[in-house]
């Protein structure tokens, strides 16, 4: 490996993200260089690929059951719609494939069973031949291989980039699953871990229910959730669920908010009394007290802010919901809860950070350095992560 001072003032790197959302591919142009022995990131372009229908129904359909030929095409396909997406945003950076030190690409998750296995799909080698780069792929499962989840790895980053100087800070995604990184301050850093785990739902059953009820992808600007009322006793049996009781370190996927899982919530809302805006509302609503409840169960130290990012970021009923959440159980606690902030105002766009997360994780493999928190993903041990599927000969010659 090479150490952080050979790459001279500057490397640069693109990462690839394809989320449990399935909207698309997220595709970030990031330049690394070492402050203080530390990766400070520069984004120098971010851009979303949206998923044609087909391929969204594919992807969606692979996650339940497919043919062995099926997945082998998946896989295949996938790795050209992530070479495509990472060669266009290097043409609209302005950066040549020579300039590119590595791209660094999650892939796809198929199937995440904490414990045991994780599979992430999207053919590094067609990446490769794209973009005429070297690429650094299958992060999740060196992590695995020491006991841990494999999730959550944006921690790191997290820690890393996005940390208060003098302040504990939560850093809150809410993609189709919502997670959370506890981070210390960066003067705590050295003898204070990292706290992230999976706190439950993000938008993943606000969007199946959209998309069953309404035939849209997803609920823009919260038109839909606002025009319905939040049924609270389904609500409160749903906190029910087993995995919102099971101590930290955890993660979950769709194989736990499956089609059946929608179905079954919609059920609820119906008997309930609640028409097809008070489900959608209702989701909302449950996405935020999981994520409030989750703090106040298992956080040790309670954050000064909590900075929100994702798709359900960009919900405003999901975060007045998430507000008043977070203001009830301060009152129960006799104690401050978190102020919600956007991770727009204090970074860059949100839509980029998991992005950017897995291109420092792409840099910190290139530089021998691990990229998981055993604290965070209950892994024995820190460990490098990544496979490396090297540039063809003649395009670094």
């Amino acid at each position: 490996m090479t150490a952080p001072s050979d790459f001279g003032d500057e490397v640069t790197l693109v990462g690839l993200m394809s989320g449990t959302s399935l909207d698309g591919i997220s595709a970030a142009v990031v330049s690394f260089r070492e402050v203080d022995g530390r990766p400070h990131a520069t984004l120098r372009h971010y851009a979303s690929r949206a998923y044609s229908p087909d391929a969204r129904a594919r992807l969606a359909a692979a996650m339940r059951t497919a043919s062995a030929q099926e997945y082998c095409r998946l896989h295949t396909d996938l790795g050209t719609w992530l070479g495509e997406a990472a060669r266009e945003a290097m043409r609209v950076a302005g950066v040549s494939p020579q300039e590119v030190r590595a791209v660094a690409s999650h892939g796809q998750t198929l199937w995440h069973e904490p414990g045991h296995s994780t599979w992430q799909i999207g053919d590094a080698a067609r990446i490769a031949e794209l973009t005429g780069c070297a690429v650094i792929s299958d992060f999740r499962t060196r992590d695995m291989a020491v006991g841990g989840q494999g999730a959550p790895l944006v921690p790191m980053a997290d820690m890393l980039l996005f940390a208060h100087d003098t302040e504990w800070r939560a850093l809150q995604n809410i993609g189709g699953i919502g997670n959370v990184s506890l981070v210390p301050p960066r003067s705590l850093q050295a003898s204070e871990p990292v706290r992230a785990f999976d706190t439950g739902p993000g938008v993943v059953i606000l969007d199946g229910v959209t998309q069953r009820l309404f035939g849209q992808p997803f609920d823009r600007d919260a038109a839909i959730a606002a025009s319905g009322r939040v049924l609270e006793p389904v609500v409160e049996a749903l906190l029910a669920l087993p995995f919102l009781h099971a101590a930290p370190p955890k993660s979950t996927g769709r194989e736990l908010f499956t089609p059946a899982f929608i179905d079954d919530f919609i059920a609820q809302c119906r008997t309930a009394g609640g028409d097809d805006a008070d489900v959608v509302a209702t989701a909302a609503a449950f996405t935020a007290e999981t994520i409030a409840a989750q703090y106040a169960l298992w956080l040790p130290v309670m954050p000064v802010d909590c900075v929100v990012s994702g798709g359900g970021a960009r919900h405003p009923f999901l975060l007045r919901c998430l507000e008043a959440a977070f203001t009830r159980h301060a009152d129960r606690r006799g104690a401050p809860m978190p102020a919600v902030r956007h991770f727009d105002s204090l970074f860059f766009d949100a839509e980029a950070k998991e992005a950017v997360a897995f291109a420092l994780l792409g840099y910190l493999h290139l530089t021998g350095r691990p990229g998981n928190v055993p604290s965070a993903t209950g892994a024995r041990a820190p460990r490098v992560l990544g496979a490396w599927t090297p540039v063809a000969p003649s395009v670094s010659s």
